[in-house]
């Protein structure tokens, strides 16, 4: 390969992290400010902001990004008004998927969640149709370099909390009302973790093959790439291959 095609492929490459950079800190900011609208700037009293403000160190987010999205809510300078929207339904394989964001325009988010949805072998169901299947707990989550797994699993039961799973990071699960809790005890043991915030849980998970696999995540993407989706949640049992 020339040097030429080789700058090309990084300069490409740099490009596609900057343009995915963009979009994280505008779907961040977009929740920190409506988490300021509702609770307030300050993050002690407001779960929502506080949960934000970990998002956006998690993303190395400039400083001056997040007190711009601050400044704009409180100043009321935001001129969009953002709703926050439950899409539910299923993927392929018969998964269960709750999809949640924020948008200043429903008729134009619901169509472009159906059409992934349907492009990918899924179908949107009504409200409710799903989330049956998910239960809302506090979650909480910290890099594996934080702590041994032991010291981890002691300090997770001395803080309260119900459930730690070993993945990529360590998983940390509550119950709702000891969220706060937990995160604080958690937090003076460890620093601030990588995210602190309300989440959806499977009650039950759905194994499904490595090519069903292929295409979920093929559907996981294009929603998560949509500006007004926040997150995305399913009851997918992975392979390991």
């Amino acid at each position: 390969m020339s040097g030429h095609s080789q700058f090309k492929n990084i300069m490409y490459r740099k490009g596609a992290q900057d343009a995915r950079k963009a979009k994280v800190f505008a779907k961040i900011s977009r929740e920190i400010a409506v988490a300021v609208k509702e609770c307030g700037a300050d993050p002690e009293s407001n779960t929502r902001l506080r949960s934000a403000l970990l998002s956006a160190r998690s993303e190395n987010m400039p400083k001056d990004n997040v007190d711009r999205a601050i400044k704009k809510a409180l100043g009321g300078e935001e001129s969009a008004e953002y709703h926050s929207v439950r899409y539910e339904g299923y993927g392929p394989g018969g998964v269960a998927i709750i999809v949640e964001g924020l948008t200043d325009n429903k008729n134009r988010t619901a169509p472009e969640v159906r059409s992934a949805f349907s492009k990918f072998g899924g179908n949107l169901g009504e409200a409710n149709s799903v989330s049956f299947q998910f239960e809302r707990v506090g979650y909480v989550s910290y890099p594996k370099e934080s702590a041994s797994e032991e010291a981890m699993f002691d300090a997770v039961i001395d803080a309260g909390a119900v459930d730690l799973v070993s993945n990529e990071c360590f998983e940390i699960i509550c119950s709702l009302e000891q969220l706060s809790i937990v995160r604080d005890r958690l937090v003076t043991k460890f620093g601030d973790p990588l995210e602190a915030k309300v989440a959806w849980r499977p009650k039950n998970y759905i194994s499904v093959d490595a090519e069903t696999a292929k295409i979920l995540f093929k559907l996981i993407e294009t929603l998560e790439d949509n500006d007004d989706v926040q997150s995305v949640v399913t009851n997918c049992e992975i392979p390991n291959e």
